[in-house]
């Protein structure tokens, strides 16, 4: 356990107890009792064993509740874009935003609704929409998620647009040509 300008302290905790917190979210806050003092902490950098999965260390970091501290939040796309429905393909580029809230104002995830999403459409960070007292703190332009157009659909529209555009350039062409030919005076 660090932080608040305080010494480090190592503490031996239940991985169990904290196993079962961490479920309701990577941002849960803990309070730890060490020699009778309590202090509330956020867990980070939690390892676990590569075969297990249990919990070998987590590092707490102590913190104030009147303070704004950083922290990871998932992001999470609901809904059935229409540009789906037409073909294209959601790809979720961010999968967690970097926010900065009071540690109660932190939110378990961001949940963005992508139902009226279009093909080639997209949602970018400022496109999200987080809880009162919660900033996002990477860019507003960056990529959360677009509906792509396929590969060989993509190729499929632009051989329709290229086709589309010789019958237009022939059907003037004709035009052109057929003035002279009617003999008009």
């Amino acid at each position: 356990m660090y932080g608040l300008e305080s010494e480090a302290v190592p503490v031996t905790v239940s991985a169990h107890d904290v196993d079962r917190i961490l479920a309701s979210g990577a941002n849960a806050l803990i309070t730890l009792q060490v020699d009778g003092e309590e202090h509330l902490t956020l867990a980070r950098q939690v390892q676990r064993h590569p075969v297990r999965g249990g919990l070998v260390h987590v590092d707490f970091v102590r913190i104030r509740r009147d303070v704004a501290v950083a922290a990871e939040v998932p992001i999470h796309l609901e809904g059935e874009p229409e540009g789906v429905r037409d073909g294209g393909l959601l790809d979720q580029v961010l999968f967690s935003l970097t926010v900065e809230a009071k540690p109660t104002d932190i939110p378990a995830a961001i949940t963005a609704d992508v139902s009226a999403l279009q093909l080639g459409d997209q949602v970018r960070v400022s496109d999200l929409t987080l809880p009162a007292g919660v900033v996002a703190q990477q860019d507003p332009d960056e990529l959360v998620a677009h509906v792509a157009i396929p590969r060989g659909r993509a190729e499929e529209e632009a051989a329709e647009l290229v086709e589309g555009e010789e019958v237009v350039a022939a059907a003037e062409g004709e035009e052109a040509g057929a003035a002279p030919e009617g003999g008009e005076e």
